[in-house]
C-alpha cells in the first residue's frame, strides 16, 4: 500500500473537489477511496439499458448563485441550461408547483391570466395563520399560505418523505420550497440553473484526472487506514459511523427507486411530478426532460421513501431537534480530532445542496492550504 499525503474517504463532491485542489494547487498525493464501485457519490449518473441517462440516486438539479462555484466547476464541464419544472398531482389534476399565481388561479377556478399578484397577496393575508416565529415545518407553511394549500401540497408529502409529522420537523424542511405571488413557475430560484453537458460522472472524471490523484473504488477507508501512511484524513461519510456510534446512531432517511422504461418519447408533461396525497411514492421523475436527450423511449423513476437500515443508503439527515442535539455531541468530538477534516452532508449532518458542498470543500481547502502548500 503506497503512502500518500492526503487520504480521502468518499468520492462525492466533497472528496473529489478537495482532492483536485490539494493535488493541483499544493502538489499533494491524494488517495481517494470509496466503498461504492463508482465515482461521483450520489450525483453519479449513467445510461440504463435503453440508453436513457439516469441520475442513479435520484434527481440532482444543479443550481447556484455563486460565481465562484460556477467558475470552479466550469473548468471541468460545459453546461446544459435548464429551467427545472415540476407539477403536483392532487385531487385528480395537475397543479402548478411550487405555489405561484397560476396555482392561485387554479385553486379559485379562475381563467389563466385573470388574477393579479396584488389579489393573491391580499387573499393569502386572509388565509394565513399569524405566527411571528414559526417553530416547525407546519407553522412555516400555514403562516404563509394557510391550511388549504398546506394540506393540499405539503402535509402528506412530508409525512411520506420523513415519516414524521411536519410539526415535528425543523422549519427548514418545508421552508426550502418557495412560495411566489408572480407567475414564476420554476422549481428553483437561483441565478444559474444547469446540468453538466456530458453528465455528472464525466465531470467527476475530469475533476479527478490529475497525476497526483489515485482513486480506489469498492474499498472502505478503514481497510486502508492502517496501511496507507498519510498526513491528513478528509472524511465525508456519516459522522456517527466514524466514531463507532459512541453516542448512539444518528437518524437518517433512505430511498428506494423503481425505474420503468416505456416505448414513448415522454411519459409526463414535465421533469418531475409530485404525488403528495396518493400512492406510496412521493414523485415520478423523468429526467430526460432536463437532460435534453432525443430518444424514442423514456425511463421514469418512481421514488419511495424508506427507513434507513442495513443495506440502505443514508440519503437524508433528519432535521429535527433531538437529531440536532445528538449531532452536536459528535461535532464537539470531531473538533478534538487532529489532522482530520469532516466535510460534506453526512459528515456535518446537514441537508446541503450540491453547490453548498462544493463551497464547503473549497473553504476547507483554504484552511488546509497554509499547512500543506509547498513552495
Amino acid at each position: 500500500m503506497p503512502s500518500c499525503d492526503i487520504l480521502i474517504a468518499g468520492c462525492g463532491y466533497a472528496g473529489a473537489v478537495l482532492a483536485e485542489r490539494l493535488a493541483s494547487q499544493c502538489g499533494l498525493h491524494c488517495l481517494v477511496v470509496d466503498r461504492r464501485t463508482h465515482i461521483g457519490g450520489n450525483a453519479y449518473d449513467a445510461p440504463d439499458a435503453a440508453g436513457v441517462l439516469l441520475h442513479t440516486y435520484g434527481p440532482h438539479y444543479f443550481r447556484t448563485n455563486s460565481p465562484r462555484i460556477r467558475e470552479y466547476l466550469s473548468q471541468f464541464t460545459e453546461w446544459h441550461p435548464v429551467d427545472y419544472k415540476i407539477l403536483s398531482w392532487a385531487e385528480g389534476r395537475f397543479w402548478q408547483f411550487p405555489i405561484n399565481l397560476n396555482t392561485f388561479e387554479q385553486l379559485l377556478g379562475r381563467p389563466a391570466g385573470s388574477c393579479t399578484s396584488e389579489e393573491m397577496t391580499a387573499t393569502l393575508a386572509e388565509w394565513r395563520v399569524p405566527i411571528d416565529l414559526p417553530k416547525n415545518s407546519e407553522e412555516v407553511i400555514v403562516s404563509q399560505v394557510g391550511w388549504r394549500l398546506y394540506e393540499l401540497f405539503f402535509k402528506n408529502y412530508t409525512l411520506k418523505q420523513w415519516r414524521r409529522d411536519p410539526k415535528d420537523l425543523d422549519p427548514s424542511v418545508c421552508g426550502r420550497i418557495p412560495i411566489r405571488t408572480n407567475r414564476d413557475d420554476r422549481y428553483l430560484a437561483e441565478n444559474f440553473q444547469a446540468l453538466p453537458r456530458d453528465g455528472y460522472t464525466a465531470m467527476f472524471r475530469r475533476i479527478l484526472d490529475h497525476p497526483k490523484i489515485e482513486v480506489r473504488l469498492g474499498v472502505d477507508y478503514r481497510e486502508i487506514l492502517p496501511h496507507a501512511g498519510h498526513h491528513h484524513l478528509v472524511y465525508t461519510g456519516m459522522i456517527d459511523e466514524y466514531f463507532d456510534h459512541r453516542f448512539g446512531a444518528l437518524p437518517y432517511r433512505s430511498l428506494r427507486f423503481e425505474p420503468e422504461t416505456l416505448p414513448v418519447e415522454y411519459f409526463q408533461p414535465v421533469m418531475q411530478v409530485n404525488y403528495p396525497n396518493e400512492h406510496d411514492f412521493t414523485r415520478i421523475v423523468e429526467i430526460k426532460h432536463a437532460t435534453g436527450q432525443r430518444l424514442p423511449v423514456t425511463t421514469i423513476v418512481r421514488e419511495y421513501p424508506a427507513d434507513y437500515g442495513p443495506g440502505k443508503e443514508a440519503y437524508y439527515p433528519i432535521p429535527a431537534p433531538e437529531a440536532r442535539a445528538l449531532y452536536e455531541k459528535y461535532a464537539a468530538r470531531a473538533e478534538q480530532e487532529r489532522d482530520v477534516s469532516f466535510v460534506g452532508r453526512l459528515a456535518t449532518y446537514r441537508y446541503y445542496n450540491m453547490d453548498q458542498v462544493v463551497g464547503m470543500a473549497l473553504a476547507e481547502f483554504e484552511k488546509l492550504r497554509p499547512k500543506f502548500l509547498r513552495t
